[in-house]
């Protein structure tokens, strides 16, 4: 009786549009962008590149979509109306088997960018991603995965290059201190949800304020990492990129309401500039 229903042209449209939307789209491509920007500055080749993106966009799918089928009856408890798997607009089996694709193609994928790229990608990158699902967001270390994450990523593009390379240390500084400084921020909207469903990562333990300020002060750090880590005189854009940066710092220090929340959104956007424009 329901076959034609699921099978149905609107039907299986709005269900690629809740799987979309169980992803967590935004950091998804927003990871997977600065990966691809990170294998350009890295020259590693327009295939060497495509194989970067795919390889690390399949890698956040199984991240995003891990969180939400871990976090289900988390999110129903709290009445998370924009999750499609609490509301019930996804079946749970299925989004298990998207995630499994996605895995194997990651895997794939990888390892064509290189084993090296490949063990850091994997190992350091997603797997660092699954463990602050499987628990570390609810302690105390909720941050390290993304610095460990954040701070891999342009090796998993450098790597990919011919020949590979390590990256500077300044270049795993920045991207460490943006992930920690991201994650603050990503949770400063849903603090309260944690807190009612049991969640108490490092964001939850300093408050708002607390970690308002230190994730402005880390995407300040990476900021200044990535400006002035290079030999030589930084050139004057990057020169004029760090003056919005400490007027972006200010305005997160001292703003009311939502300002600070913005600005601090600009820091990170800031240090992707510099951190690919660095690398």
């Amino acid at each position: 009786m329901t076959t034609s229903v699921v099978r149905g042209p609107a039907r299986a449209g709005g269900r690629l549009g809740a799987l979309a939307a169980a992803c967590h789209p935004g950091p998804a491509v927003a990871v997977t962008l600065v990966a691809g920007l990170l294998a350009v500055a890295a020259d590693a080749g327009a295939v060497r590149v495509a194989l970067v993106v795919a390889a690390v966009g399949c890698g956040q799918l199984t991240i995003g979509w891990g969180n939400d089928l871990l976090d289900v009856e988390r999110d129903r408890a709290t009445g998370r109306r924009d999750k499609p798997l609490a509301a019930g607009g996804l079946d749970p089996r299925f989004v298990v088997r998207c995630l499994a694709v996605a895995g194997l193609a990651c895997v794939a994928l990888s390892l064509a960018c290189g084993w090296r790229s490949a063990a850091v990608h994997l190992l350091l990158v997603v797997a660092m991603g699954h463990l602050y699902n499987l628990g570390l967001k609810a302690t105390a270390w909720s941050w390290a995965p993304y610095a460990v994450a954040f701070g891999s990523l342009p090796a998993v593009a450098s790597l990919a290059a011919d020949p590979a390379r390590w990256p500077a240390w300044w270049l795993l500084a920045a991207g460490a201190a943006l992930g920690v400084g991201a994650h603050l921020v990503n949770a400063l909207p849903d603090l309260d949800d944690d807190l009612r469903s049991g969640v108490r990562g490092l964001p939850h333990r300093l408050g708002e304020r607390g970690s308002r300020l230190l994730a402005v002060a880390l995407l300040a750090a990476g900021s200044a990492a990535a400006a002035l880590g290079p030999a030589g005189a930084p050139p004057a854009w990057v020169v004029g990129v760090l003056v919005v940066a400490a007027a972006l710092l200010v305005v997160a220090a001292v703003g009311r309401g939502r300002v600070p929340f913005r600005a601090a959104v600009g820091l990170a956007v800031l240090d992707v500039v510099l951190l690919v424009a660095g690398s």
